[in-house]
């Protein structure tokens, strides 16, 4: 309930100042609410305070973690009305953590540098993005009659971020491997929904896709900005914390035209796609 209320003291009437852009990311990345991590409010790009993360992001109740752990729906199982929640459930957890994930890098990485900033300011527009993305998930389980946290809640995606000492890290892992991957399943998942006649999930699913592509070129720019004498695929994976593999950075029927768009290097794409570990999410049948 006291940080319900910070937040409702930090959210702006139209007649207030901005919020300080730490003030913005230490409330959603610690409230404790669904609510919190759709917090909207303008900022000021003020001095950088130290943070430390937290070992998990604020969540309480039906949004809390858990251990238990759900199947995702097999493709042709997917129109049956729980499996659709819990599909959306699943892509709804996804944009949570990256809003999480986000609001942690505005804390922590560097704020000294007109560049620094200008990063910190593509990262708040992809969350932005994101809270709507959320909005959209959460609304259309609403319409089937289900609601987020009504199915257990992984946070694989948070584990990672420890791992995201450097504004390269977290460019790599974020943008160019999550991110990166969600174009080919948003793509995947929109034509399976509109082939089965749910145009409203597969517009929600084209919309995300549409913002993907310009989350991962804004990766992309960074990588190639801090890349120096490497080429850009050498890079990715000199910064990318084991045990992520490239591998991760696609998903069901890659698309390299997808990220030719997004990436914008011709040789990159053709490493990603000639790239073999044993991840399994990219070799499985649909």
């Amino acid at each position: 309930m006291e940080m319900v209320k910070k937040m409702m003291q930090l959210r702006p009437s139209e007649n207030t100042d901005k919020i300080s852009y730490h003030d913005f990311a230490r409330s959603i990345l610690e409230g404790e609410t669904l609510e919190s991590k759709l917090l909207e409010a303008p900022v000021h790009w003020n001095g950088r305070i130290s943070y430390k993360i937290p070992p998990h992001p604020g969540r309480q109740g039906r949004i809390a973690f858990s251990d238990k752990q759900i199947k995702f729906p097999k493709s042709h199982h997917l129109m049956v009305p729980e499996n659709k929640a819990i599909a959306l459930h699943s892509f709804a957890n996804h944009e949570l953590l990256a809003i999480e994930m986000m609001a942690t890098a505005l804390l922590i990485y560097p704020h000294e540098t007109e560049d620094d900033i200008r990063f910190k300011k593509g990262i708040l527009s992809a969350l932005k993005d994101e809270q709507i993305h959320l909005s959209l998930y959460v609304g259309r389980l609403r319409e089937l009659g289900f609601d987020f946290g009504d199915f257990p809640l992984n946070d694989y995606f948070w584990r990672q971020m420890e791992k995201l000492a450097t504004p390269a890290e977290y460019t790599a892992v974020m943008a160019l491997t999550f991110e990166a991957a969600n174009l080919d399943f948003a793509q995947f998942y929109a034509r399976l929904f509109r082939k089965n006649d749910d145009a409203t999930t597969a517009g929600i699913l084209e919309t995300v896709l549409a913002d993907e592509v310009t989350h991962v070129a804004f990766g992309a720019h960074w990588m190639k900005r801090w890349k120096e004498d490497k080429d850009l695929w050498s890079y990715y994976q000199s910064v990318l914390p084991w045990p992520l593999t490239p591998a991760r950075a696609r998903g069901i029927d890659f698309d390299p035209e997808l990220r030719r768009r997004a990436v914008g290097d011709e040789a990159f794409v053709t490493e990603l796609m000639a790239f073999q570990d044993p991840f399994k999410v990219t070799k499985r049948s649909h």
